[in-house]
């Protein structure tokens, strides 16, 4: 069992950047594979970034790449979202996920229903 806590978010003009963080509980952070996620208003939750349980792979929604990074320190049991160049329609409550499922590939890190823990979210909002 893993719990997920996100903090960073906040309120940001765009083209600012923000880094959020997600911290897990436990001594096995290393043997689950962690995505970001986020949800608008309106909008159903969107994948947004995902990374392997040892770092070695990154996967990205296609309207964040080159903007976004996500990385791990498995020895702070921490994943973060580095955040660039943000745009106002980044405004979503954004959500670390955890999972134990050792699958490869876009459309299994993508998946929600892959992942068996998640954070509380943290409020991003980017104003124009």
């Amino acid at each position: 069992q893993v719990q997920l806590v996100e903090s960073g978010g906040g309120l940001v003009q765009a083209g600012d950047s923000l880094r959020l963080s997600c911290a897990a509980s436990g001594r096995t952070f290393s043997t689950y594979d962690m995505g970001w996620f986020r949800q608008a208003p309106g909008k159903e939750r969107e994948f947004v970034a995902g990374i392997s349980r040892n770092g070695g792979s990154t996967y990205y929604e296609d309207s964040v790449r080159g903007r976004f990074t996500i990385s791990r320190d498995n020895a702070k049991n921490t994943v973060y979202l580095q955040m660039n160049s943000l745009k106002p329609e980044d405004t979503a409550v954004y959500y670390c996920a955890a999972r134990r499922l050792n699958c490869v590939g876009y459309g299994c890190y993508a998946s929600s229903a892959t992942y068996d823990h998640w954070g509380q979210g943290s409020q991003v909002t980017v104003s124009s």
